[in-house]
């Protein structure tokens, strides 16, 4: 009967924009899974029946990302499935997709640095839910007013940190101008308590004037230094040695041209 099988444990809800894994353990062996979703408002609706697999794609079932979910996994074996037994379940934790769900990273689409000004345009990440027309809805499109970015930036080889905060999808911030600047952009759901920090983008950075010595520094002054001296060293002494050798081997002409003479 059921009451010997084990039930699902360290049962996890892992979500980023939206898209939701639920995770648990241990791998079943004579068994199977089943997930039931429960709202508190909604209907039961099952996921993964019958599944020998440790984790379930519950997306689709928590479309309203308002509400609170549980999950009740169920152990069970397909032969008594039509028992009037309850099989043994384990439940998870509460949750609420529309303030647990981790923010992914924007995209950055474009990035320009002019005289003193930087500009960053970004896109916001997309989630697995569409619209009537088919197109994906943005996490935007979702979180509204209760989403907006930070940008993040610093001259480069510089570790003072500054930031702006826009709820639009471009940044325009001053600069100094000639001096290159590494940046990245973050969403953040300032009303949560937990989570309220995005992923952070991919890190960028402008080469407005980059130059060999931005890129290696002093050490790089250091050997072209040294080199320059060598060349100017050679350049003058070069000649001086030349003149020697060119002056002794006339006397030496001379001296052999008197011996000759004399026998």
């Amino acid at each position: 009967g059921y009451e010997n099988l084990p039930k699902a444990v360290n049962i996890t809800w892992s979500s980023i924009n939206f898209k939701t894994i639920l995770q648990w353990q241990p791998k079943p062996s004579d068994y199977f899974y089943t997930v039931e979703i429960h709202g508190q408002t909604s209907d039961v609706k099952r996921k993964c029946i019958l599944t020998s697999e440790t984790e379930c794609d519950v997306t689709d079932v928590l479309r309203n990302v308002k509400e609170t979910y549980t999950a009740h996994i169920l152990s069970v074996r397909p032969a008594e499935m039509d028992n009037f037994e309850e099989p043994p379940f384990a439940v998870s934790e509460k949750f609420m997709p529309y303030s647990q769900t981790v923010i992914g990273k924007p995209e950055i689409k474009d990035y320009s640095q002019k005289g003193s000004k930087l500009n960053v345009v970004f896109k916001d990440p997309l989630t697995p839910y569409i619209f009537p027309n088919g197109s994906f809805q943005s996490i935007q499109d979702i979180f509204q007013h209760d989403l907006e970015y930070k940008l993040y930036y610093w001259k480069d080889q510089s570790s003072g940190k500054k930031d702006v905060t826009t709820r639009s999808h471009n940044f325009e911030v001053s600069v100094d101008s000639g001096k290159n600047y590494c940046f990245y952009v973050q969403g953040i759901i300032p009303s949560r308590t937990e989570n309220r920090n995005g992923q952070e983008s991919t890190v960028l950075c402008t080469s407005v004037g980059r130059s060999i010595f931005d890129e290696y520094g002093t050490e790089v002054f250091i050997i072209l230094a040294v080199i320059a001296v060598a060349v100017i060293t050679l350049a003058i002494v070069l000649p001086v040695v030349l003149c020697k050798r060119k002056k002794a081997k006339k006397a030496r002409a001379v001296r052999e041209k008197e011996l000759l003479n004399g026998v």
